[in-house]
């Protein structure tokens, strides 16, 4: 049997630990190796794998994945102590599965060194807005010279890392899946249950406080489509806070009278996203997926989304949702009033669209499906396909 060893680097889960927790299903006798505590480890040790943590990862919080190399430095003597973790790691399996950017740049050092196989989950858009040039080009030689496959969730995603300089043989567009199942309940009974308003039109909003996931964008908005609440669930995760606090700030305005609700981050995301009328996914730079697309797809719910990155790739051009003008509130505002309008003149065609848009999840979006790529992927790299 081939030993795996998946590498992450944060312990807290969010979209791409999601994913990883999924995928790792279909590998129970494999080995993980985390940089930071959290739920991750414990939640990967449940699923049977054989978990270690780093002992040096939380010294690595204070980097951004937009920092230049000068602010890196100082933590230098920690990442050659993880690395020497990870090369000890490596020695135990056949392949190194990279879940992360920073998960990656280490694990393909520690391969190099132990001659290991390397797969590198490419969770982001290399892209200006998202990484400095130097970061670019160091992951995308490490990956043009180490890796055997960069697998990508999406179009966008592969040709992002391509016009970035990887080489587009090594890619493997491996869509996300997800798994979800509707309550029977009503929309008035989970309101009630979760304890969120009954007489407005509630717009939400799922992912973590980011400047770049566009919720300021959500709060312009609401100033003039004034008939709806915004119900954003979801935390600062990485050294977001200052973000997080101006947006708590911006929505003590009396002028918005409690229609902007923050939940904080809930494991409840299911249960939230059927008593919404409506699912916003605003942000500002490219999505390499959007695991809240799909998951509002499977809910039955409208979506409205930014035109960018996947979010097209995903809802099929405007098809299966509304797509906006990235960072543009006033679009914002039209697309949440004309949903409306849309579902009172004919409810009908609403429910017959998000119905085609949970088939359309079904179908392309599962973790059966991605676990089936994933497995054939590795066993190609591996000898055993």
């Amino acid at each position: 049997m081939t030993a795996i060893l998946f590498a992450s680097h944060s312990g807290a889960v969010s979209g791409a630990e999601r994913v990883l927790l999924d995928i790792v299903e279909a590998f129970p006798d494999g080995r993980a190796f985390v940089f930071e505590k959290g739920d991750l480890p414990a939640r990967l040790h449940a699923a049977g794998l054989a978990v270690t943590v780093s002992a040096h990862g939380h010294t690595l919080s204070g980097i951004r994945r937009d920092s230049r190399l000068s602010a890196m430095l100082p933590t230098l003597l920690a990442l050659g102590r993880i690395t020497l973790e990870l090369v000890r790691e490596a020695g135990k399996v056949d392949l190194v599965y990279a879940n992360s950017q920073k998960a990656f740049t280490l694990a393909a050092i520690a391969a190099l060194l132990r001659r290991r196989k390397l797969v590198w989950h490419l969770h982001d858009i290399l892209s200006p807005s998202h990484f400095g040039a130097v970061q670019r080009k160091i992951q995308t030689r490490l990956a043009n010279g180490v890796a055997c496959r960069v697998v990508v969730p999406s179009r966008a995603a592969a040709e992002a890392f391509v016009q970035s300089g990887g080489r587009g043989d090594l890619v493997a567009v491996v869509p996300n899946g997800v798994r979800r199942s509707l309550d029977p309940r009503t929309k008035a009974e989970l309101r009630a249950h979760l304890g969120l308003p009954q007489d407005r039109l509630l717009a939400g909003i799922f992912s973590r406080l980011s400047p770049w996931k566009g919720q300021h964008i959500v709060l312009d908005a609401l100033e003039e489509a004034n008939e709806f609440t915004g119900i954003f669930a979801g935390a600062a995760l990485f050294g977001e806070q200052d973000y997080a606090e101006s947006l708590h700030a911006k929505a003590r305005n009396p002028a918005f009278e409690g229609r902007a609700i923050f939940l904080g981050q809930r494991s409840d995301v299911q249960l939230l996203m059927q008593a919404m009328d409506v699912v916003v996914h605003p942000s500002i730079d490219p999505e390499p997926f959007g695991l809240t697309l799909v998951e509002a797809m499977l809910a039955g719910v409208p979506l409205v989304a930014t035109d960018a990155g996947a979010s097209a790739e995903i809802l099929d051009n405007g098809r299966y949702g509304r797509l906006f003008s990235p960072g543009d509130a006033r679009a914002l505002a039209a697309a949440l009033r004309e949903e409306v309008a849309g579902l009172k003149a004919d409810p009908d065609a609403t429910r017959t669209r998000t119905e085609a848009a949970r088939e359309r999840a079904l179908d392309l979006y599962s973790v059966e499906r991605m676990n089936a790529s994933i497995t054939a992927l590795l066993n190609t790299m591996t000898g055993r396909g």
